[in-house]
């Protein structure tokens, strides 16, 4: 039944968002079905809820492209762990949802498949790299979507759609395999119209498995459970600009700390404090080029000409970084995790903007400047949702209000380190305070005048 609401449900919005690009229904009926043969009791705690993949991951038998013209053929003949974790846990796979090429900036368009437009108003950027999923979920062509995230890429589209989208803690959901199966900067989470929804997923997705070395055993108490048993915090830090490190938007000033006053009315004290991020530049960019370099220089190498010109940007940079820039961004990725973990000592979470922006128009490649500040690169303007990243924090998008003209912001709710369920249930009663859920799933709606 899942799966027939979906089929009618894509065709009347898909022309217009341009979000689930890849489908595979023959494939997820013989998964439902094959789901339905077996007892209730052993459906898995999805019971054959269907869900969208984000492109990035591989998906056994489905065309997998990863958002670029290099692998805009590619079958791959076995699926990520993520993907595998979620069909053990009854998730029935039938889309994949679209991204920026390797899930290099916070647009979602690429040679493959093209753009992916924001359901609010179809001339306008839905974010990324987790854009499809977040524009399927908020148009209602998917209940539950995976994303991932190294510098926002489920915080942003979750703000720019008016959705839920959950960074966890490196580890949290179990990834691979990789070519880096260390590297603790890019996780994969989950994408809802709702909290509770997304606490599902968690607990779907979360697990520890050999592959991938530094993935976190299942909590003793559910996501599900802990999100609604957990109280509300006693004491939050609000921040517009996490101590200066970012310009932001005045209307998206006003919205966040509009939602941020709602803690009070959960009985919590809210200040104006903020950890020390004033090093975060230096950590992220440095972190983000290597990996860059480590993973696509052979690309680079053999396919320099179907490359575009942000991903060459960050792969030449990470080759161009000296011993001496990697090891002060590791040591001093050190001392801002620290500074961060003594912070939550006194605060049990951090208010701010999950994108200092509203959607902007989708010919933009990347947002350049914001009040007056120039940014030196395509993703700086990133750096409130990456801030949290370099901290190895848990962090979450909900929706905060909309703009004068009906454009989504988000308001990002970050916690201590494995403070998943802190964040979930935090967010959880927010939600409830504000009932914006209720309002989604909405058509996409054109351009005003």
């Amino acid at each position: 039944d899942c799966l027939d609401a979906l089929e009618a449900r894509i065709p009347e919005v898909e022309p217009a968002v341009n979000a689930l690009p890849t489908l595979c229904f023959e494939r997820a009926r013989e998964a439902a079905k094959a789901l339905m043969a077996k007892p209730v009791a052993e459906r898995g705690l999805l019971a054959g809820l269907p869900v969208a993949i984000k492109d990035l991951l591989n998906v056994k038998g489905v065309r997998s492209t990863q958002g670029s013209p290099i692998y805009a053929d590619l079958i791959p003949d076995a699926s990520d762990l993520t993907v595998t974790n979620l069909e053990d846990a009854g998730g029935v796979i039938y889309a994949k949802s679209n991204t920026p090429e390797f899930g290099a900036g916070a647009n979602t368009f690429n040679e493959v498949f093209g753009p992916t437009l924001n359901p609010w108003d179809t001339s306008k950027s839905c974010a990324g790299s987790s854009g499809g999923s977040a524009v399927a979920l908020a148009t209602g062509t998917a209940w539950l979507a995976s994303g991932s995230d190294l510098g926002g890429s489920l915080r942003n589209p979750a703000s720019f759609c008016g959705i839920v989208g959950f960074r966890p803690s490196p580890g949290r959901v179990a990834k691979g395999p990789g070519a880096l199966p260390f590297a603790n900067m890019s996780t994969e989470g989950p994408m809802g119209r709702t909290v509770r929804d997304v606490a599902l997923m968690l607990d779907a997705m979360s697990g520890q498995y050999p592959v991938d070395p530094i993935s976190l055993a299942k909590p003793a108490i559910s996501f599900v459970n802990a999100t609604d048993s957990l109280p509300a915090p006693k004491k939050v830090a609000f921040s517009l600009d996490l101590g200066g490190i970012t310009p932001v938007d005045p209307e998206v000033a006003e919205l966040v700390t509009a939602a941020a006053k709602r803690f009070e009315d959960m009985g919590c004290i809210v200040e104006e404090a903020s950890p020390d991020f004033s090093d975060v530049q230096e950590i992220f960019q440095t972190m983000r080029a290597l990996a860059f370099a480590a993973t696509k220089k052979g690309l680079l190498d053999t396919h320099k000409d179907m490359l575009k010109p942000e991903v060459i940007w960050n792969i030449q940079k990470g080759l161009d970084l000296t011993t001496a820039e990697i090891m002060e961004a590791e040591l001093a990725r050190g001392r801002l995790y620290h500074r961060v973990e003594r912070f939550f000592r006194s605060y049990d979470l951090v208010l701010c903007p999950a994108t200092i922006v509203p959607p902007y128009p989708i010919e933009q490649r990347f947002v350049e400047s914001c009040q007056g500040h120039t940014f030196s690169n395509y993703i700086e303007w990133c750096t409130v949702a990456y801030a949290f990243t370099c901290a190895s924090v848990p962090a979450i998008s909900v929706p905060a209000g909309l703009t004068k003209s009906g454009l989504p912001v988000g308001l990002q709710i970050a916690g201590p380190p494995r403070g998943e369920a802190q964040v979930l249930a935090a967010a959880a009663k927010y939600e409830d305070l504000v009932g914006w859920a209720a309002g989604l799933p909405i058509d996409p709606r054109a351009p005003k005048g």
